[in-house]
């Protein structure tokens, strides 16, 4: 199993969700790096369950420690490793259906790669769970992208849940103003008057025991031009690689994404012009990226995250050690919408691509 990223900004995640903990290593940050650790802390309780509604009943208090490469404030240039300790495990909750392979996880696929020696407990290493880490060091990045490029900002809103779409198509200086057009940041939408029915939709599924799915969007506003490089180096090949290491991503696309094959070329086209002697585009519908380089533009791009797979409702399934058909019915602690907590890990995988360029 291979769960080590990057080239230069190197990112090396363990644990397993309902083993002792879980944690990352991150490697090649620069000595010198000023660390806030309540910032860091802060993204890690954005992605948490505790005091959400909607989210998983499992709350875990998420407190990172770290082990090493931080001393008295500032990175060594060391590997900074972090572990979080997993205190509210419900591990029986698995036991009596460890050979039922539960539909959309990868009980089955887990147990072809690794002859059944994987930890099935919560998904093990497959969890969301793990995703914690993933901010942690995403946390670390954005602390190394402050002192590299101190004017770039990230950010993420929802432009879907379910069937219902944000309609909004927002120009380049909507991003540039990101926060002052959004209301409720641990819901951010930019057609306010979409929360409600969305959050109704999320609701609707909880109570009938099931999940929905959605779309979020990332974006950095005030990008570095000249990022990255053509082809298997492009921001598209390196960011997608991370993004869909997040559990529950099934797609990702880039500025308009798949809208551009509606229109003409003339109309897809990005024109260039000289503002305040500046180069900036008239409009962004390649997301800030052309030829796998960013252009300076804000660099925008989506990500479609599946429903939940684990729910209460009873299922069809098998079981790999009779090899006969039967049910499961799910009776762990789940959340109705990821899409509600995959904010700070999307803004996380960011940060880390966006590092592993500058270090």
């Amino acid at each position: 199993m291979s769960s080590m990223w990057g080239n230069n900004f190197k990112v090396s995640l363990f644990g397993e969700s309902h083993g002792q903990g879980i944690g990352a290593v991150v490697d090649g940050v620069p000595a010198g790096i000023p660390i806030d650790l309540e910032a860091v802390q802060h993204e890690l309780n954005r992605r948490a369950a505790k005091g959400k509604d909607l989210a998983t009943p499992r709350k875990e208090g998420d407190q990172i420690k770290i082990l090493s490469g931080l001393f008295n404030g500032r990175t060594t240039g060391t590997p900074i490793a972090g572990v979080i300790i997993n205190e509210n495990t419900r591990s029986k909750d698995y036991e009596k259906t460890k050979d039922l392979m539960r539909p959309g996880h990868a009980d089955y696929t887990a147990s072809l790669r690794y002859g059944g020696f994987q930890d099935y407990r919560g998904g093990g290493h497959f969890s969301a769970r793990v995703t914690a880490p993933l901010v942690f060091a995403g946390a670390v990045a954005r602390a190394v992208l402050k002192e590299r490029a101190p004017q770039l900002k990230i950010g993420s809103r929802i432009v879907s849940i379910k069937d219902i779409n944000d309609p909004c198509k927002p120009q380049i200086a909507d991003y540039q103003q990101f926060k002052n057009l959004i209301k409720n940041p641990e819901f951010p939408v930019f057609t306010e008057s979409l929360e409600l029915p969305m959050l109704a939709a999320i609701k609707a599924a909880k109570a009938a025991e099931d999940s929905v799915g959605g779309i979020i969007e990332g974006f950095a506003i005030n990008m570095v031009a000249g990022l990255g490089d053509p082809f298997f180096e492009s921001i598209e090949s390196r960011l997608s690689a991370l993004l869909f290491s997040i559990p529950a991503v099934k797609g990702v696309s880039f500025g308009s994404g798949f809208d551009l094959t509606l229109k003409n070329g003339s109309e897809a086209n990005d024109i260039f012009r000289i503002e305040e002697k500046q180069v900036v585009t008239q409009t962004n519908h390649n997301g800030g990226i052309n030829g796998g380089i960013s252009n300076g533009m804000p660099l925008v791009f989506q990500v479609a995250l599946k429903p939940t797979p684990s729910i209460g409702k009873e299922q069809q399934t098998i079981n790999l050690a009779t090899m006969e058909n039967t049910t499961i019915k799910i009776e762990g602690r789940h959340d109705p919408c990821v899409v509600l907590r995959a904010f700070p890990v999307v803004e996380a995988a960011l940060a880390i691509c966006l590092a592993d360029f500058l270090v």
